[in-house]
């Protein structure tokens, strides 16, 4: 049993490191350092949805300030592009570890996150969705050769992605199947065409609701795009054969400037996030215009492994009866 997990850790090495370098060449990122806290009250970090909690916990050398532990680095890595001095088409890479405990558990969720973060300055000419169409494809020309090499070098495992990715909005996905609940028309979508980015995600549509929750303040889901629809930003998605389902590999967008930001605050309710440290920042022309995401390392490797569980490519906390039931089931939790 040791020895298998051993090939296996072997193999999410390999996974790992030939994606992590594809993405650096393909996008021109340089790895740096990042935090796994951040003081609270600044803004910082990320409200994902807007109702997780951070786990919080007060710092004795700073009188009992507190400090959170992150969702993710969304608005982190716009200041450090800032402080770093990046210019238009340089860009940062970094490995994200957080923590999540209002996450629900499933085959897919843990409340441990890892993911590569990334993030490139842009100029105000690049907020347009050919532009963030072009640079999806850029990272799914990474996903796909991955796959590739993990065939290769474990010739057990089939290669199942399309060459391409297919780009469709969320409106228009909505208007293709007005019955089928959010999750229902991803899956369809992603059973179809075997690789989507779906766009647009974030905002209401046409049925009064949005197709998925996103915080009002990184990623740029109102302003109007070419195809008449909203939103600069959305999710890569690909069929997973082994769960039967769409399977979420990468969320990203261009983020918001002054006008969106205000906007989509608006929307939200949430004015009085202006006064924050980072959307002062970004109020007072401080922050470089950016475009960035998060792609999950476990979901990656699962996929790429062709794994059923999560838990099966990384280390966190599960219920014990569950871990047992999966054992019997044949999945060997790290």
């Amino acid at each position: 049993m040791g020895r298998h997990i051993l090939k296996r850790e072997q193999a999410i090495t390999f996974v790992k490191e030939t994606f992590a370098t594809g993405l650096k060449k393909v996008l021109n990122l340089t790895p740096v350092s990042s935090p796994i806290v951040v003081l609270d009250g600044t803004g910082i970090n990320d409200d994902l949805n807007g109702i997780e909690r951070p786990v919080s916990f007060p710092i004795k050398s700073l009188d009992d300030q507190r400090a959170v532990v992150v969702h993710s680095l969304a608005k982190w890595k716009r200041i450090r592009l800032k402080e770093l001095e990046m210019e238009p088409g340089e860009g940062i890479l970094t490995d994200m570890r957080a923590l999540r405990p209002d996450e629900d558990y499933s085959p897919i969720h843990s409340i441990y996150v890892d993911q590569w973060d990334w993030e490139c300055c842009i100029t105000p000419d690049h907020r347009n969705l050919p532009f963030l169409k072009k640079t999806v494809e850029d990272i799914y020309s990474v996903i796909y050769s991955t796959e590739q090499a993990v065939s290769a070098q474990y010739p057990h495992i089939e290669a199942v992605l399309p060459e391409n990715i297919h780009f469709i909005s969320s409106e228009e996905l909505l208007l293709t199947s007005p019955d089928l609940t959010p999750k229902e028309r991803e899956n369809a979508i992603a059973k179809e065409y075997g690789a989507v980015f779906l766009y647009g995600i974030g905002g209401n549509l046409s049925n009064g609701y949005p197709h998925d929750g996103r915080a009002a303040d990184y990623d740029d889901w109102s302003t109007g795009n070419e195809r008449g629809y909203k939103g600069l930003n959305g999710d890569i998605l690909v069929w997973n054969p082994v769960l039967g389902t769409a399977f979420e590999l990468s969320s990203m967008g261009i983020r918001v400037d002054k006008k969106a930001l205000i906007t989509q605050l608006e929307i939200r309710n949430s004015m009085d996030r202006q006064q924050l440290t980072f959307h002062q920042m970004l109020l007072n022309d401080l922050l470089p215009e950016s475009i960035g995401g998060g792609i999950g390392q476990s979901r990656i490797c699962m996929f790429m492994l062709k794994l059923k569980h999560i838990g099966e490519v990384q280390v966190s906390i599960w219920d014990p009866k569950r871990k047992e039931s999966l054992l019997e089931q044949g999945v060997e939790l790290l």
